[in-house]
C-alpha cells in the first residue's frame, strides 16, 4: 500500500495557501479551467496534494 494512497484530500483554503494565491484565483482558475486538477465530492472541490505540486512543477518560468 502507498504512503500517500490515504493522504488527506485539500480543500480550496489548502491549495490556497500552498500556491500563496487568493480562494477567490483558485476560484477563478476553475471557472476559466485552469489550474491544478479538482474534483467533486458531493458538493465540495477536493485536490489531491500530489497532483497539485505535480501540476505546480510543471509550470515553466514564463507562466508568470
Amino acid at each position: 500500500m502507498a504512503d500517500n494512497e490515504f493522504a488527506r484530500l485539500w480543500g480550496v483554503e489548502d491549495v490556497s495557501a500552498f500556491l500563496g494565491v487568493p480562494v477567490h484565483t483558485i476560484r477563478g482558475w476553475r471557472s476559466k479551467q485552469y489550474g491544478p486538477p479538482a474534483r467533486k465530492v458531493g458538493k465540495h472541490l477536493r485536490w489531491d496534494p500530489s497532483q497539485v505540486r505535480e501540476w505546480f512543477n510543471g509550470l515553466g518560468a514564463d507562466a508568470a
